[in-house]
């Protein structure tokens, strides 16, 4: 798969990167508390906030596949790169890439460096898919029923200085604060999900939009290996920054450790913003810093 891991069951399946492997990067995992609501954003929604966005910080909404409503198309909003438009799909994706679960989503074994290793191969004792699906419904479930991440409070005038330079200088352009998912009882993910009581109709504060954008930190890898994805390799989905403070490895890969580290590296069609925060005073840095620590 497309996912290299560090370890196997047998030592003589651990996959190696290949001189051939010559587009690679480090990934963290994204949060998932408070994906129900994200879930529940409809298509419309996403499609004008990007309209709202001036040309030069457009995101790109991408129509992905909802595996589990036999591939019709949604806009993505899950993974680094919004691959994914449902939980359920999201969630199969992880069975099998992160944990070599098959499911009938994806029924088949990945390979350890192009070397066959699932059911007969001597290495996994169990048929292929070795979930039914329930599993991955009731992970789906999970994720859908957790609560958005809660702001640290009480908000100090610091905190709100910090918010107003965060939108005076564009961070909210693309990190957009409130999003009000659809309306209970809408169908969502190809008619598949119809969304509840408890989803529908909610204000966020997810401080993303859901949308690629190319902010020089792309990785070469697109949404999916096609043609129509390809100008999708050096973009990533903007990250909901609700939880912020509980991170200590930020950016998709990771390899930033502070947030003013993190904050440097957004060129592409972020510099515009990061010569804004650069041209503040020290005094006025310190009050958007208070405010990310909020979130």
């Amino acid at each position: 798969g497309t996912l290299i891991h560090s370890r196997a069951t047998y030592p003589d399946i651990v996959e190696q990167i290949t001189p051939a492997d010559s587009i690679r990067s480090f990934r963290i995992s994204t949060n998932t508390l408070g994906n129900g609501f994200v879930e529940a954003i409809s298509n419309s929604t996403l499609l004008a906030i990007r309209d709202k966005q001036p040309a030069g910080m457009r995101g790109t909404a991408v129509m992905v596949p909802v595996l589990e409503a036999g591939s019709r198309a949604r806009i993505g909003r899950f993974g680094w790169k919004g691959q994914h438009a449902s939980l359920e799909s999201f969630s199969a994706d992880a069975y099998l890439n992160e944990m070599g679960i098959t499911t009938p989503l994806f029924p088949d074994e990945n390979t350890s460096n192009g070397r066959f290793v699932g059911s007969g191969s001597g290495y996994d004792p169990v048929a292929d898919p070795e979930d039914d699906g329930e599993d991955v419904v009731a992970f789906a479930d999970f994720m859908r029923a957790t609560k958005a991440p809660p702001r640290r409070g009480p908000l100090s005038a610091d905190v709100l200085a910090g918010e107003a330079l965060f939108n005076k200088v564009g961070c909210a352009v693309c990190h957009t604060s409130s999003i009000t998912t659809a309306r209970p009882g809408a169908k969502i993910n190809g008619g598949v999900l119809t969304v509840p009581a408890a989803l529908g109709n909610k204000i966020i504060h997810p401080y993303s939009d859901f949308l690629l954008h190319n902010i020089g930190t792309g990785d070469g890898i697109p949404v999916l290996p096609l043609p129509e994805y390809a100008t999708t390799a050096n973009q990533i989905r903007t990250a909901p920054l609700w939880a912020l403070r509980t991170r200590n490895r930020l950016m998709h890969d990771g390899l930033s450790f502070t947030k003013q580290d993190a904050i440097q590296r957004h060129a592409g069609q972020a510099v515009g913003v990061t010569q804004k925060y650069h041209a503040l005073s020290d005094a006025e840095k310190s009050q958007l810093l208070a405010f990310l620590d909020s979130l």
